[in-house]
């Protein structure tokens, strides 16, 4: 079993900068993929990030240049760097990592969400 834990959402202001993290712990053979999502009140879950084995980065165009998705393979950590937050990006963030927990099989695994806020 795989655990995703993400934390260092809040509240901030418009123009303002969060950095979420997430922590991926147990069985874990190596990760393929990670990423976030958000899911927004009344909306259903939407792409914003994802970060591949080799570096390789994908962002949805409403957050291109605002934010930058990295990760830690040593500790199996992904980090997304919001800046210039527009209360349009007020939701809940999910980490998700695709996983191998053997040599040969995989699952997708998906954090607990954590609320991201942008008003003023």
């Amino acid at each position: 079993q795989v655990q995703l834990v993400e934390s260092g959402g809040g509240l901030v202001q418009p123009g303002g900068s969060l950095r979420l993290s997430c922590a991926a712990s147990g069985s874990i053979h190596r990760i393929n993929v990670m990423g976030y999502y958000r899911q927004a009140p009344g909306k259903e879950r939407e792409f914003v990030a994802t970060i591949i084995t080799r570096g390789a980065t994908h962002y949805d165009d409403s957050v291109r240049g605002r934010f930058t998705i990295s990760r830690d393979y040593a500790k199996n950590m992904v980090y997304l760097q919001m800046n210039n937050l527009r209360p349009e990006d007020t939701a809940v963030y999910y980490c998700n990592a695709d996983v191998f927990y053997n040599q040969l099989q995989r699952d997708v695994y998906w954090g607990q969400g954590i609320q991201v806020t942008v008003s003023s």
